[in-house]
Order: C-alpha cells, then sequence, then structure tokens
C-alpha cells in the first residue's frame, strides 16, 4: 500500500515539475487565482471543515475552529493578495566603483523554487496546511501536502477539497500514516515545510538531506513567560490562561511555564486560576474548551503529572465546576498548575502541549534570564511588565523564535512578522515577506557593460601596472 502511494507521490513530483517548468514564468495573475481558490476552498466548506475537526478532536469548538484554522487562514490570503506584487518586484543592487558609471547593472529576482512539500500537523489541522500554501502560491510554486494522520476526518476531507479546487499538477494531498510520511519526507522537493515536534523535524531533516532538499521546520520546545515584579498579575494570569486553554494547550507556542518572583508566587497562580474560572466556570460539557487529541497524549499528560507529584511538587486543578473528570471519557483535563517543580521532572524536560503549567520562581530576574539560556532556544519567549529596563533586559539577554510582550502567542497572529523557530524550536520562517522569500530563490543578475572590465581591473594576464593599481586600491 505504502509503495502504491510512493510511486503515486513521486508521479506526481514529475507532472507538478514539468508543468512548472513548461509554464515559466507564470503570471502573477495565475499566482493570485490559486491563492484564491484556496481562500474559496476555506471559505465555501468552512462548516464542514469546523465539523470534521471537532470530530477527530473529541470536541473542539465550532468557534475556535472558524478563527484559528478558517477566518485567520483566509485573512492570510487577504495579506498575500495585497503584497504579493511588491514582494515579487527585482531588488536592485549596487556596484563597485566605477562599474556603475560604466553601465553595470545587478539585482536579485526572486524566482520560484518549483514544487514544495508541506507535512502539516493535528493541532490547527487546516491553517497550519493551508497557511503556508498562501505563501508558496504567492511565491510562484506548486504544492504537494502530507497531512497528519491523527487528524483523519479533516485530511481526507482536504483530500476530496483540494482535488475540487485545483488540478493535481498544482496541488495535491496524500493521506496515509507515518510510513507515507516518511516517504513523502524523501521525494527530491525543492523545498519542504514541515510543523510539528523537535525530534520529528530531526527525521524530516536526515530524509531531505538525501536530496539536499532546503527545508523549513517549525518546531516547539518549552516557551517561557517571565513576569516582572511590576506585572499586573490578574491581567497577566488572564491572559495566560487564554493562551494555555485555548485548544487545551496544544499549541507550538502555548505558554509552557510561568517564571515569576518568588514573593508573587500565590498572586501569580491566583492570577491564572481566576481567569480560567471566568472563561471556564465548567469544562466537561463545555463545547469551548476542546479535548486532547487522542487517549495516548491523555495518558502522556497525566503520567507527567504524576511524575511532578512523586517527586515533590504541589498539583493544583483548576476546576471551577468541581466536576468529576475522572469518570468520563471525554479526554477532558482541566488546567493543572504545578508548584515547586525541579529539572528532573518530566513537566521541565518536556515540550508540555496541553493544559500543564509548571511555575518556577526567582528572586532576581537574572536567575530566569540564565535558566532560560541554558535550555535550547524556544520558539516564543513573553515579558508581563511595565518595568521598561527590566523588559529591554530580558529581550536582549535572551534568544527566542519570537516574542509577544504583556501577552501570549499574539506575535505569530501578525500577518506582517516572520514566524519561525531558532535551534532544536525550528528553522526558516514564513509570513512577512520573510514567507515569500524563503519559497523564493534568490536569483544574482549582474549585467556587463560594453568596456573590457578585466583589462581595466587588471584581471586579465598577462598582469602588470593595471593588476597592482587595482590591488592597492582595494587595499586602501
Amino acid at each position: 500500500m505504502a509503495d502504491n502511494k510512493t510511486i503515486e507521490m513521486q508521479d506526481v513530483l514529475r507532472k507538478q515539475r514539468s508543468a512548472h517548468t513548461q509554464m515559466r514564468p507564470e503570471p502573477m495573475d495565475l499566482r493570485k487565482d490559486r491563492i484564491k481558490r484556496a481562500m474559496r476552498l476555506l471559505t465555501e466548506h468552512s462548516e464542514d471543515l469546523c465539523k470534521v475537526m471537532s470530530a477527530d478532536f473529541g470536541n473542539r469548538s465550532p468557534h475556535q475552529s472558524m478563527i484559528t484554522d478558517i477566518a485567520g487562514t483566509v485573512n492570510f490570503g487577504k495579506y498575500c493578495l495585497k503584497k504579493m506584487d511588491g514582494w515579487s518586484k527585482p531588488s536592485k543592487r549596487s556596484v563597485q566603483f566605477p562599474l556603475g558609471l560604466l553601465g553595470a547593472k545587478a539585482e536579485v529576482r526572486y524566482e520560484p523554487k518549483g514544487v514544495v512539500g508541506i507535512l502539516s500537523p493535528w493541532n490547527f489541522p487546516v491553517n497550519l496546511t493551508f497557511g503556508p500554501l498562501m505563501q508558496i502560491f504567492a511565491a510562484g510554486n506548486r504544492a504537494m501536502i502530507k497531512p497528519s494522520e491523527f487528524t483523519e476526518k479533516t485530511s481526507l476531507l482536504m483530500e476530496e477539497l483540494v482535488e475540487e479546487y485545483f488540478t493535481p499538477d498544482e496541488c495535491a494531498v496524500f493521506t496515509g500514516g507515518p510510513e507515507v510520511a516518511a516517504a513523502f519526507s524523501e521525494l527530491p522537493f525543492d523545498h519542504l515545510v514541515f510543523t510539528g515536534s523537535t525530534a520529528t523535524g530531526r527525521k524530516v531533516m536526515e530524509a531531505a538531506s538525501k536530496n539536499l532538499v532546503p527545508v523549513t521546520l517549525e518546531l516547539g520546545g518549552k516557551s517561557p513567560v517571565f513576569m516582572g515584579e511590576s506585572a499586573d498579575f490578574a491581567k497577566a494570569g488572564e491572559r495566560v490562561a487564554l493562551g494555555k486553554m485555548m485548544n487545551a494547550g496544544q499549541i507550538c507556542l502555548a505558554p509552557d511555564y510561568l517564571y515569576v518572583p518568588e514573593s508573587k508566587q500565590d498572586e501569580a497562580i491566583h492570577g491564572v486560576w481566576q481567569g480560567t474560572a471566568n472563561m471556564y466556570p465548567t469544562m466537561l460539557e463545555n463545547e469551548d474548551y476542546a479535548s486532547l487529541v487522542s487517549d495516548r497524549h491523555f495518558d502522556r499528560l497525566q503520567d507527567m503529572v504524576a511524575d511532578a507529584r512523586d517527586k515533590g511538587a504541589e498539583v493544583i486543578e483548576v476546576n471551577p465546576g468541581n466536576e468529576d473528570f475522572g469518570s468520563s471519557n471525554a479526554r477532558k483535563m482541566p488546567l493543572t498548575i504545578l508548584k515547586g517543580v525541579t529539572d528532573d521532572m518530566k513537566a521541565m524536560q518536556e515540550e508540555i502541549f496541553g493544559p500543564v503549567l509548571p511555575v518556577k520562581t526567582y528572586s532576581r530576574i537574572e536567575e530566569a534570564i540564565d535558566y532560560v539560556n541554558e535550555n535550547d532556544r524556544p520558539l516564543g519567549l513573553y515579558y508581563f511588565g511595565e518595568d521598561s529596563d527590566e523588559r529591554k533586559q530580558v529581550l536582549s539577554k535572551t534568544i527566542s523564535g519570537g516574542v509577544t510582550v504583556n501577552d501570549v502567542i499574539f506575535h505569530v497572529s501578525m500577518e506582517d512578522l516572520p514566524f519561525g523557530g531558532v535551534g532544536p524550536s525550528g528553522m526558516g520562517s514564513y509570513h512577512g515577506v520573510e514567507g515569500f522569500r524563503e519559497f523564493s530563490h534568490a536569483r544574482s543578475v549582474y549585467t556587463q557593460p560594453k568596456i573590457d572590465v578585466a583589462k581595466l581591473g587588471g584581471f586579465k594576464p598577462p598582469y602588470g601596472a593595471a593588476t597592482e593599481k587595482a590591488v592597492k586600491t582595494m587595499m586602501k
């Protein structure tokens, strides 16, 4: 079965590349038409897509799916349509004196790479497929998509809809399990985008390296929240709770752990508790609160909490409605705050990706900065506080993919900012002009004037006085 799928994928890749080569240079109108069709697909089938996402999760609010997966992605398409003419203009570059005076010219052209592969994840299955696709199309490429098997119904519907709105030589979807994903990763694409865990990202990069395929890896990691002494702990707590509880914490940019002043620990925890209670007075029957995607993922989080408890953490369940989660098979889990965590706990070693929130304390902000710097560079970093010197210190002394100040996650929703990680949290980025360039080849074009520049510059044998003069000029 996987072998047949591999042959089919190889065949589509050949056809897409052949069509791409024959149609170069494709007019901008055609690129725009593909983006408009992708937007129409999402708009015309938004309800169906929200239904299948909810079915795949067990429960996921259609309102949340509309914001995060449908409307946000359509909006990003609009942004690309507005900006792509400017993005695609050649960039004039300077040439060394006196070549410019003699008529030499230099420019960089942003040209399509060809066929781009997208390996998309389960947590925002539509957004993280169609978001990159918008910029892949804007840059003039074709695309092949392998969505996640964990959200099987959504993947099958996307396959069906893409077939309806696109020809197979423009865009094609391939569903299947890990063996299909492995074969997909080994295809000789012109670029490959992967969103998922750091561990899988390593495998994808290794597979892509066999064909020297450039990769964009959108990974995750442990995104810290710094709360300064000057933070408004009630407001900060509610914002952290919103970021941690959306999609039940199954977000690569979810706040992973809090770092708070020792003297304000209880106030910070209460802020998160109260913020959660305000938004989710009950959870089990609450359509606004998502289920965890699978039994395996649910069990992993339960083990993480048990491990922290066994190693001495205080476990605080935020359960405002006093509901009995143990008797439910809905895979819903209340926000679980871990107080007094240590580095040997799983909760401080693995990316959490769920409603578990460890809290660490510092006596001086430098301790928190040092801790973040000693560990893998995170995808996101969050600072709450009104002390501009402290904020500057946190931002200038740490490295992360992106930053949101006085909130969490929001930097990813700014369409004009590049989104990406650094080191174990990823490489490359999309969104902004950077995303367009990520999926383009920056091609240098130099035009020589009529004059014999090599002779003038002393580059032409026999070497002599002109050569020595040129060397002296360069070394001045």
